[in-house]
This record gives C-alpha cells, structure tokens and sequence, in this order.
C-alpha cells in the first residue's frame, strides 16, 4: 500500500530558491550520523530525511549534501513500500519541524541505531573493541531546556522551532518531547509576544524549569520600551514564571526584568542559583545517567580537576567525596557555583580550556580528571592529558566525534580506554551523549 509522505504546513518563513530536481525510487539501507537514510544513486550516497532501512521510495534528488560531494540529498515524495522498523510518529509536527528527526523509527530499533552511532564513532579511530554499557535512555516529556524562536507577522505570533535546515518556523501546536509546564508556557508567550515584538519582528525565547518555577530570556527584541517591560512583569505574575530577563542579542549582557521567586537546581542535594539561560543538561534524567556513570568510574581520588565545570554538574558530587579544582570559563556560571559551594572541598578557576588547557605540569597534582567540554571537544586540553601522568581521566561529550578524536590522543598518549557508557538524552535527534573512562597501565 502506498502511503504519503509527510506534508509540508506553511510557513512565514519561505522564499528559499527551488533548486532542479530529478525522481527516482529507490530502496533504504542504512541511516546515516544525522538521522537521515541512506541509499545509492548514480553510485553515489543519496541521503533521505524521514526514512527507514528498508523503505522503498520515491524521492525528489537535488544538490550534493555538503561542499565535500560525499552524496546527494533528496525530499521524499512518497513511500511506495514501508521498511520493518518504520512507525507512527507521535507528534503532528514530525516531518516539518527540525527539532526530531527520528520519530518515524520503532523503539528498538531507534535504540540500535544509537549505540550504532557510538560503535561507528569508536570503530573509526580504531578503538571499535571498547564495551559498551547498555544505553541509558531519556523518556519523552523530559526536557527542562528549550530555546524557542518567535515571529510576529500582522496579528499573529509564530512560536516554535525551526524546521529542518531551514529559517522558516514550525508554530507548534504540541510537542511530546517537552516537560508540560514548559510547552504550557507556549500559548500564553504568543499573547505577550504580540505586544512586545514590532510587525516582522523576531526574537528567542529561552526557557527552563528549574526548582522554584521557570526561568524566561528574552534574546531581543534589539530594545524595550516602558510599556514593553510592563508587560514582562505582567506577564511573570499572571503565568507564575519566577524570573524573566532579556537581552538585546546573542552577545548581550542579560538584563533582569521580574524576579518573583528564588530559583534552583540541585546537584547532589546542593542548590545552586543558574545565571539568566545558563547551561544545563537538558534533562535531569540524563543528567543523573551521566553523573552515575562519572561517579561509579572515577575510583578513589584524593583530588580531582573537573574542567568545563560549569554550574558543577560533577564538581558538587564529586567534591562530596574529594578535594576538587573546578575550571570553567564563564564567568556567572563560576560565581554561581562558588557562591553555592559552602563547606564543600571545593576550589575554583576562571580559565579558557580551549585557549590555555591545564599543563602536564599543573595536572601532576591530581589523581583523576573529568572532562566535560562542548561539542567541538577539548583537542587542546587532551593533548595535555595525554603528556601528564594522571591516572585516571573520564571524558563526557554530548558530540561522539569529537569524543572519539580526543580519545585517540589519550590512547596514543599511553592511556586505555576501558568502557564507554551511551546516554540518549535527545530523544528522537541524531545526537547521543557518552561517558568514557581512560586508565593508565
């Protein structure tokens, strides 16, 4: 039985230039690193969005997929015959918007295909041997994080998220991926977002719910007026939000607006107060995998360096157990932790990791190390790991790529990398956290 492709809704974002396109049927077999499947054409890759390892399709081909020519991208017309592992999405918007890319795959096979994405990674730089622990998995209606984009054309207000490779805008309706006191923020921002955004006017909305209620930035409108931030203070005591900040763009300083209550996240049952849209795991379930996995490896050090600390995600735990130098480079996230610290065995450093990584010689003082950096790795700073005699180092890394790059400099440096724990933390995306454990003979 055939059966249509995915519709595209409307948009008011639109416009992008058409490019030539050629049909053809072709049969998946694999789905690649970014979610997408994989079949041949004209003896080259053709990547599919949407499909499954056995999906019979017919298909839109167009441009090369990325500068390199490694293959050619296609729209999906229409599914001719449907492969075993395909299953309903469970949200109207899948197909559109950009934020899942994985919701048409049943379950288990969903799951293989992640710890698939890590073993490819590992087998790539030549440590395809290492165990796996089993996956550690993020239920829907979890995430605490979400970074919304807003538009306002006439009287209505487009908030969502972007669809896929694309600036045109889902306005969501619904969203099984968001913890509901989050998504039911969404309607009543459409309201305030109407008053305060000129016609054609755009901004972000970052949210998160944190310990005491949820936290809004504002990343522009490029200013305020008065009426505008009576408004945002109108807004947080009809809607019961407990702190609400803005900022003119990407690279201003945060500017409070209402603060009705205090905020938290705890870690290890420490509360610290986040920053206006600081960094947080985007799940506290995935949060909690991770730092198990930390904790159950690191052993028994006296003293450990935990760099890109952040907030103190691991800091906090592990300096329940030993002394602790905690290196970030932001400087509020660093005040946040410091100010939260109390008692603990806890030391602070404000340092750019990527600019000025931890000598050989500094990291002689410590007996293991945690690294947890942003998805471009630490190539720097493993370069040092792998010239020092620490014993002991667990890397985290939300990128296996950049995981399994600094892994082969640890390894080639003398270390071995004796498991790797997979967290799937972005359910129904291409992405997949990991937690590695490296060992001095």
């Amino acid at each position: 039985m055939k059966r249509p492709a995915p519709k595209h809704r409307p948009s008011p974002r639109s416009g992008e230039p058409r490019t030539a396109t050629r049909t053809a049927e072709v049969t998946v077999t694999e789905v690649g690193a970014r979610g997408d499947g994989i079949a041949s054409f004209d003896d080259a890759k053709l990547f599919v969005p949407l499909t499954v390892p056995g999906d019979r399709v017919r298909v839109a081909v167009k441009e090369a997929a990325n500068a390199k020519g490694d293959g050619l991208r296609a729209d999906l017309l229409e599914i001719l015959e449907p492969g075993p592992g395909r299953a309903a999405p469970p949200c109207s918007h899948f197909g559109t918007c950009g934020g899942c890319t994985l919701q048409h795959m049943e379950d288990a096979a969903y799951a293989a295909w992640k710890v698939g994405l890590v073993q490819g990674a590992l087998a790539r730089v030549g440590l395809g041997d290492t165990p796996l622990e089993p996956l550690s998995r993020t239920p829907p209606a979890a995430r605490r994080r979400a970074r919304f984009a807003a538009l306002k054309r006439g009287r209505r207000v487009w908030l969502g998220f972007n669809e896929r490779m694309s600036h045109r805008l889902t306005d969501l309706a619904e969203c099984p991926v968001l913890r509901p006191g989050l998504f039911a923020l969404v309607e009543p921002l459409r309201g305030l977002l109407l008053s305060v955004l000129p016609d054609g006017g755009g901004c972000d909305v970052i949210a998160t719910e944190l310990e005491g209620g949820i936290d809004l930035v504002l990343v522009g409108p490029r200013s305020l007026d008065r009426a505008a931030r009576e408004r945002l203070v109108a807004f947080g005591e009809a809607e019961r939000v407990a702190r609400i900040s803005w900022q003119a763009d990407e690279r201003g300083t945060s500017e409070p607006i209402a603060h009705r209550r205090p905020l938290a996240v705890s870690f290890a049952g420490l509360p610290v107060t986040p920053p206006p849209g600081a960094f947080l795991q985007a799940s506290a379930e995935g949060e909690a995998a991770l730092v198990a996995a930390v904790l159950a490896t690191i052993g028994e050090p006296k003293r450990v360096a935990d760099l890109f600390a952040g907030l103190g995600t691991f800091a906090v735990p592990l300096a329940q157990r030993a002394a602790v130098h905690a290196v970030e480079g932001d400087a509020p996230a660093l005040a946040a932790l410091n100010k939260a610290a109390g008692s603990l065995r806890l030391t602070t450093e404000r340092r750019d990791l990527f600019e000025s990584p931890l000598t050989a010689k500094e990291l002689a003082r410590f007996d293991a190390v945690v690294f947890d950096p942003p998805r471009a790795g630490a190539a720097a700073q493993a370069q040092a790991l792998a010239g020092s005699k620490v014993p002991r180092v667990v890397a985290v890394s939300c990128n296996p790529a950049t995981f399994t790059r600094d892994a082969r400099t640890l390894v080639d440096g003398g270390y071995a990398l004796s498991r790797v724990y997979p967290v799937d933390q972005f359910l129904w995306s291409a992405h997949v956290e990991v937690v590695g454990v490296f060992s001095r003979p």
